[in-house]
């Protein structure tokens, strides 16, 4: 039942935000669109932010929950793969991730906050695509993953064909940027790589001389 009430309170508000736009969203709006009493809204979503933060789980959860994509494929091919998956499963709430969107980038310090979220949903994408997200380097992917998805997203937020051409087009040409760029960095840093002198022969010890015994 708790499930249920949180989808019906996500699904009301994902259509307000659609119809009034992201600033315009109040709790108290979206428990009259839900028709339950405020106080049941605080207790799922407290804040707005924590709709976003539900907004991305059903988003994550809905690309986890499809097949692995082939582990033979090269990596690239996963990811693009994923992140398509992705954009798929917001299809059905593109007027809601438009306002959202619009509204957000008018707000430095809300995009600030957002993410870190975006970065918690990009790690998910690399683990879906059984891709290493540990570490520093695991780190570094994530964000570069979570720049180079924001670039599709906005080119996904006007691709209104139905097999949207454009953003496959702009995330293949972002991901075989970004695997070029890996292999550069990787072929610079075996170039820079010093190269260990050989260790100098040892020199024998001279042999002792015999000493006259003493009668």
């Amino acid at each position: 039942m708790a499930e249920a009430e949180r989808n019906r309170l996500l699904d009301a508000a994902l259509a307000l935000a659609a119809r009034k736009g992201w600033r315009g969203l109040t709790l108290n709006a979206v428990a009259k669109e839900a028709g339950v009493p405020l106080n049941r809204v605080h207790g799922v979503f407290p804040s707005k932010w924590t709709i976003l933060d539900a907004f991305a789980d059903r988003v994550d959860e809905a690309v986890l929950a499809r097949p692995a994509p082939d582990a033979g494929e090269p990596a690239r091919d996963r990811l693009f793969d994923v992140l398509m998956r992705r954009f798929d499963a917001m299809q059905p709430y593109k007027a809601a991730v438009t306002a959202m969107a619009h509204d957000l980038g008018r707000e430095p310090l809300a995009a600030v906050c957002a993410w870190p979220r975006l970065i918690k949903s990009m790690a998910w994408m690399l683990e879906a695509a059984d891709l290493d997200t540990a570490g520093l380097a695991g780190l570094v992917r994530t964000k570069g993953l979570a720049v180079l998805y924001l670039a599709a997203l906005r080119t996904w937020l006007s691709d209104d064909s139905e097999d949207l051409a454009r953003t496959m087009a702009v995330l293949d040409r972002g991901l075989r940027q970004a695997e070029a760029a890996i292999r550069f960095l990787e072929k610079g840093r075996k170039r820079a790589k010093p190269v260990k002198p050989a260790p100098a022969p040892r020199k024998r010890p001279s042999p002792r001389k015999k000493t006259a015994r003493r009668r």
